[in-house]
């Protein structure tokens, strides 16, 4: 299920943001702040970004997520005893999950972010390997159980990027809407593919660009 419309959206769900696929306008409350050519042009990135991402082999994908974990490690090397957000790989994203598994034997607590309600903050709920799993919305593995707990640290998943550190989502707004209101603001890391980078997102009012983004060739830290 990864339609476009409003009526695909359950009215009461529990899924990490980003498996939220387009969302109408309308459906964020932001009709009449943005232009809808932005909307339209988002639209259509998205869907070419997304396939470009899985067009490689999973092989070569995971040989990009190993140079991913690899770089991302010395970024956030001492963790023992922080919380740090990750998510589960989706559409071929990213697998960072060994990475995950050996934070959470260095000390750290690990999080998955899941959606509690429609134009809310994320909750970010702790997570370790063998601990109980249920299926979000679109069968995504979500925590069972586990504490929820403020990040200070996020790693975020980009359908695409630019230079300037802004971030592609998926078009739910959850991820900039909950860095809004988190206090004190954790250190904010993007991950993805080369391939995804753009020249620009055309950012607007509500997109919070990432402290890094790290890609299997580069990492790019924000001035």
């Amino acid at each position: 299920m990864h339609g476009n419309n409003e009526d695909d959206i359950p009215s009461t769900y529990s899924s990490p943001p980003c498996f939220m696929n387009e969302v109408d306008p309308s459906y964020m409350g932001l009709v009449g702040a943005q232009p809808a050519s932005i909307y339209e042009w988002r639209k259509l990135r998205r869907q070419e970004l997304i396939n470009a991402r899985q067009a490689p082999l999973a092989a070569e994908r995971a040989t990009w997520g190993r140079a991913i974990q690899a770089a991302i490690d010395p970024i956030v090397a001492d963790v023992a005893g922080k919380a740090i957000a990750l998510y589960w790989p989706f559409r071929g994203e990213p697998d960072l999950r060994p990475w995950m598994n050996a934070l959470a034997a260095r000390g750290a607590l690990c999080l998955l972010p899941v959606v509690i309600a429609k134009t809310q903050p994320l909750s970010f709920r702790s997570w370790r390997q063998g601990e109980p799993l249920e299926r979000g919305v679109w069968g995504i593995p979500i925590p069972a159980a586990g504490m929820d707990v403020r990040p200070s640290i996020v790693v975020a998943p980009l359908v695409g990027f630019d230079e300037r550190g802004f971030r592609l989502g998926y078009g739910g707004g959850y991820y900039d809407r909950t860095l809004a209101v988190l206090e004190p603001r954790p250190l904010v890391i993007g991950v993805g593919f080369e391939l995804q980078k753009i020249e620009s997102i055309h950012p607007q009012w509500h997109d919070i660009a990432m402290d890094t983004i790290v890609t299997e060739e580069r990492t790019r830290l924000r001035t």
